[in-house]
């Protein structure tokens, strides 16, 4: 018996213990916690990581392009096996050829032009009388220059820094998108928990009312009707709790999912009361636009790009040269040994033009719509300008109202609550019997405290949206940058 009993004893606190281990433990996030989170692990955050990484790596390899490049070339072996017709004679080739070189090739951005260094032996083997022969360019410096042709190089320089910065200020944007986003689902789902504390704090009112209530019937004191009106507000809020409690768990679930959140512990909002106010200067918000998103690069790029190209359909098929030069030092010998004594100069230059007599005009053709094009994208950037500056202006205005609206809505959510109270202690004590005056106290007291969640939504909606605006933060006086080096590991 003894035995059995302490055989009941363990299993007892092994449950216990097993409980206590998996027991739902409660987790709570403020507004910074939720979007820094959303910034490191949303879908939306690990997309811009890797658009941008992919940006990063365009741009280092169009660097690279203007890097000078070493290559290697060689031909091992090269079988040579015809026949030739010499002096009515027919001669049969039979070679095997080897060859190795090493280059250095550089661009100029400049002008357009290539630079290359180049050093080479090769070696041929006559299969039939069983000789051997060696060449070799020991340097030979090749210049290739294009002459009043479009210089894509020249173009690509100034605009590819462009769309690399131009990059790296959306993917802040995009960074300021999440934030948004992030604000989005903490007060869908801040809102979901205040309706649902609404919704069983007026289910407990009213059990308690009723129950008040139905005492005063039974004595005489108070109408049935008021009784029936009490027990159907009774209903109602029943029913409140059941639709809240369900709306509560669907914007959970969309919270942890945009999160990524894998955990089963309650989860609690802290509402972002604790606010310093601040006004921003209009003139100061649309400056540091202009100086830190990728608008100001983009309205730069599109007048460029509309340059570059004008500047192809003037040059392209109009009057075009190229100039090749090669200088360097070959020698030929049958002796490996030989093959560097008294080197001999090899010079070559070659100046190619091609100019169009007559092209019915399609040249000109060219030129007027490009001029065209540039013409129209100086007017569409203008106006992008103006529409720019006037979408901050508005926004600053929004954002500088918010002030006001935030604290009208907190008083009016004070004055409700206060009223809604007395009237319920007054009804009560008996000094109210008038149901319906309960009923708009309580529907005032509701409406306001969620007037006061929304209107504190709106306050930093308003500010968000006025940093992925900006791109600078004005809480803390700087702009928003990020560190290419850290997202890059």
């Amino acid at each position: 018996m003894i035995a059995f009993l302490g055989i009941i004893i363990l299993i007892i606190g092994i449950n216990s213990k097993s409980a206590s281990l998996y027991a739902q433990q409660t987790k709570t996030y403020t507004l910074e916690e939720v979007i820094k989170l959303a910034q490191e692990q949303s879908p939306d955050a690990l997309i811009a990581k890797h658009t941008f990484r992919r940006s990063y790596w365009n741009f280092r390899s169009f660097k690279a392009m203007y890097l000078p490049g070493v290559n290697l070339r060689a031909t091992l072996p090269e079988i040579e096996n015809t026949y030739i017709d010499f002096q009515g004679n027919v001669i049969l080739n039979n070679y095997i050829n080897n060859s190795v070189g090493m280059s250095i090739d550089q661009r100029i951005g400049l002008t357009g032009g290539r630079i290359s260094l180049y050093s080479g032996l090769s070696r041929t083997d006559n299969i039939l009388d069983d000789t051997s022969s060696y060449r070799t360019n020991i340097i030979n410096v090749g210049i290739t220059q294009p002459i009043f042709k479009y210089n894509s190089y020249k173009w690509d320089k100034l605009i590819e820094p462009i769309k690399y910065n131009e990059d790296k200020r959306s993917y802040i944007e995009t960074n300021e998108s999440v934030a948004i986003k992030a604000l989005n689902h903490f007060f869908s789902l801040l809102l979901a928990q205040v309706e649902l504390d609404i919704a069983k704090k007026n289910e407990s009112n009213y059990d308690t009312l009723y129950r008040i209530a139905k005492g005063r019937y039974t004595l005489g004191k108070i109408a049935e009707n008021d009784l029936l009106q009490l027990e159907l507000n009774l209903l109602k809020a029943q029913a409140s709790v059941e639709l809240s409690q369900l709306d509560y768990e669907n914007k959970l679930f969309t919270f942890k999912s945009f999160l990524r959140l894998k955990t089963n512990d309650e989860i609690v909002l802290v509402p972002p009361t604790n606010i310093k106010h601040f006004d921003v200067p209009a003139q100061k918000a649309i400056d540091q636009a202009k100086s830190n998103t990728s608008a100001g690069l983009q309205f730069q790029r599109r007048i460029l790009e509309a340059e570059s190209q004008l500047n192809k359909a003037k040059l392209d098929g109009r009057f075009d040269a190229d100039l090749n030069l090669v200088l360097g030092l070959d020698n030929n010998a049958h002796l490996l040994k030989d093959l560097y004594k008294n080197p001999r100069n090899g010079q070559t230059v070659s100046f190619s033009l091609n100019v169009p007599i007559l092209d019915w005009g399609e040249a000109r053709g060219r030129i007027k719509m490009a001029e065209s094009s540039l013409e129209l994208v100086q007017t569409a950037v203008e106006q992008d300008k103006i529409d720019f500056e006037q979408n901050i202006f508005i926004e600053v205005m929004q954002f500088n109202m918010q002030k006001k609206q935030l604290y009208i809505a907190a008083k009016s959510d004070t004055v409700a609550q206060k009223r809604f109270d007395v009237t319920q202690k007054r009804y009560m004590i008996g000094k109210v019997n008038d149901v319906l005056e309960l009923n708009n106290a309580q529907i005032d007291n509701d409406n306001s405290k969620k007037g006061y969640y929304s209107s504190l939504m709106n306050y930093w909606m308003s500010y968000y949206k006025l940093r992925q605006l900006t791109l600078y933060n004005f809480q803390k006086d700087m702009p928003i940058t990020f560190d290419v080096d850290e997202l890059l590991k």
